[in-house]
């Protein structure tokens, strides 16, 4: 049952959309109830929308150029979807706003363009819903608007921008300038273009910048700002056929990022755009290069869009609030105002597809979670996605992405510069890091620690991959501590079988110190269980969800050296305000080399941690130099 009755939804057709019971319909009025919901919020002249919540570091006025540019977008998905049909009153309040915001003289003026601005950022959502809706919007616009608005466009002309996503705004912005006739710069725009073929991974895996920065920016705009860029320009200089192909490569594993209840995997910034996550499959069947069958791109849109809504999103008012489910301020970054979560708009680019087209005409098909357990292996970002049939829990093994700036290959960044959305072993569908800066300092879920005699744990930083294949994954990180300049190598390798994370680790350490590992963080409105027995600790919710983790060798388990515990918190997880962490201790370590290895469990099922610790053996060879993992089905994997 949905828990957003304001929306008014039409009934469910159970039809069409057995699982979802969605339509068009359905996604028509999301999004007229958050464009009608905008409206209290805008300036006179609709230039700006002033929402509720926290300022960005850009400022108020920033801000409510954030809340017009990014909501264009939604409104003009609407309209052009609609074939100009949608609500005469939607279209003169953007055509009214383009006036106001580009008024240099007036109030409600938009800041210029200058180099490396938040609205670099606005000006490209701006003239994407410009070029969608060019019949409507632009074409009946004041021949003086629409030079100022050209006047205010050029500011991007010779620009800077970061060099990361921010290229393509620039692209897709004198792309647009180039559509209307108005000057433009060709290099700005093929430079823009070129820059992130360096960028390309292969398999349809770009990194966002220089790095290792692989979330769902590659997505919403690594993927999708090329294809709109194209669908402006009169060109493309045969770039089109390239990034359709890309696209379609990268559309082949992403259905293994949702699990059975439509949710995404929560990792990377800016989370709080939530559905946003959808544009990439939406431009695949826009730009015709999807692999996905239409019935399937709708389950899975569909699908994630109802999960937020029941989750309250958006929320009573109508608005979108920053964070994921409700407000959760710690899972969002500086640069994030109260219309940053906006940017969810992108999710509602289907829209742009008529009303006869299959995807939305087609039966639902099931995920790939409802059919089978899965196991993908993605060597580019260095991840394993595991999905589990019976709970519909999709799981991310994390040995690759990190978000650090670019450094010598053996060079690792300074002290504390770790990003929980990143840095984290794993992350899942129905669990978030622990995000508030205590809970970061703290640093258990998800992260084998070393912990200095004062308790300070070491931080996996930069992330250096090893293998990413079939059922295994590994990486190392150097573990550093305040006054001690060596760096420890704390290598780990994943291993997936069945529903079950592995962890072998091997680690080099000083004497004295501590070896800690912490499994998902799970969190409710209500406060988790709690239970532990010798060599395992378990969390549970009040809905059903368990973590556990489980010592199966090198941890003490036996002796009186190793603890197993449940680590608590409050308002530190963007999934609920009362959080638990299972981990794990073997304290004093002798020093030099050694080798630990846990069992990670996270399900909706009933876990019985004593028989899970009798389910796998472990033999380690001397010198830590080979782990061998034995299970009941006959299984063996030699680490």
């Amino acid at each position: 049952m949905s828990v957003a009755p304001h929306l008014r939804l039409p009934p469910p057709d159970r039809v069409l959309s057995s699982r979802t019971g969605w339509t068009r319909a359905h996604w028509e009025a999301t999004a007229d109830r958050m464009l009608d919901a905008l409206v209290p919020y805008a300036t006179p002249g609709f230039a700006q929308y002033r929402l509720p919540g926290r300022n960005s570091w850009s400022g108020v006025v920033s801000d409510g150029l954030e809340g017009f540019a990014r909501s264009f977008l939604l409104a003009a998905f609407r309209i052009a979807g609609a074939g100009g049909a949608a609500d005469p009153a939607l279209t003169e309040r953007y055509a009214a706003g383009l006036a106001a915001g580009t008024d240099r003289d007036g109030k409600e003026a938009w800041p210029a363009l200058t180099d490396c601005s938040q609205q670099m950022v606005e000006a490209a959502s701006i003239a994407v819903a410009l070029h969608e809706t060019r019949p409507w919007i632009w074409d009946r616009l004041d021949a003086r608007v629409q030079e100022r608005v050209v006047d205010w466009f050029s500011g991007f002309v010779g620009g800077r921008t970061w060099d990361n996503n921010w290229r393509l705004f620039q692209v897709v912005s004198e792309q647009f300038l180039a559509s209307v006739g108005a000057p433009h710069s060709r290099r700005d725009i093929e430079s823009g273009l070129d820059r992130i073929e360096d960028w390309y991974r292969g398999d349809g895996w770009y990194t966002d910048g220089d790095g290792r920065n692989f979330d769902y920016y590659i997505g919403w705009a690594m993927h999708l700002y090329p294809l709109l860029w194209s669908r402006i320009a009169s060109d493309d200089g045969g770039r089109t056929a390239v990034y359709r192909e890309r696209l379609s490569r990268f559309l082949e594993d992403y259905p293994h990022f949702f699990g059975a209840d439509g949710a995404p995997v929560h990792q990377g910034r800016s989370l709080t755009y939530r559905f946003a996550a959808l544009a990439p499959v939406w431009m695949g069947a826009l730009a015709d290069c999807t692999p996905l069958a239409p019935g399937l791109t709708r389950r899975l849109a569909s699908g994630t869009l109802r999960h937020f809504v029941e989750q309250g999103v958006p929320d009573e008012r109508g608005l979108l609030p920053l964070g994921w489910y409700g407000t959760f301020l710690p899972a969002t970054q500086p640069y994030s105002g109260p219309a940053s979560p906006y940017w969810a708009s992108k999710g509602f680019l289907g829209l742009l597809l008529p009303a006869d087209h299959p995807v939305w005409t087609e039966r639902e098909l099931p995920l790939p979670i409802e059919e089978s357990d899965t196991c993908t292996a993605l060597p580019a970002p260095g991840w394993l996605l595991q999905g589990t049939r019976h709970d519909g829990i999709v799981r991310l093994i994390n040995h690759g992405s990190d978000h650090q700036p670019p450094q010598g290959e053996d060079a690792d960044p300074a002290e504390g510069a770790e990003d929980p959305h990143y840095t984290k072993l794993a992350y899942s569908t129905a669990t978030a890091p622990e995000a508030a800066p205590h809970a970061v300092a703290r640093a258990v879920d998800n992260h084998l620690a070393l912990l200095s005699p004062h308790g300070t744990p070491s931080r996996r930083g930069r992330i250096h991959p090893l293998r990413c294949e079939d059922r295994i994954a590994a990486s190392w990180y150097a573990a550093r501590f305040p006054g001690d300049e060596h760096r420890y190598r704390v290598e780990t390798t994943s291993v997936l079988h069945g529903p079950w994370e592995l962890r072998v680790h091997r680690i080099e350490a000083p004497e004295g110190v501590s070896v800690r590992e912490g499994g998902h963080a799970v969190a409710h409105a209500e406060t988790p269980a709690a239970l532990t027995g010798r060599g395992w600790a378990l969390s549970r919710t009040d809905d059903g969800l368990s973590s556990a983790v489980i010592a199966l060798y090198g941890w003490g388990e036996d002796t009186d050296a190793g603890t197993a515990e449940v680590a608590r918190d409050v308002q530190s997880n963007a999934f609920g305000p009362r959080s638990a962490i299972p981990y794990l201790r073997l304290d004093r370590h002798p020093g030099g080399r050694s080798t630990h290895v846990s069992l990670v469990v996270l399900s909706r099922d009933t876990i019985h941690p004593q028989a899970l610790r009798d389910a796998v053996s472990v033999r380690a060879g001397a010198g830590h130099a080979a782990v061998s993992l034995a299970f009941l089905d006959g299984t063996t994997i030699e680490v």
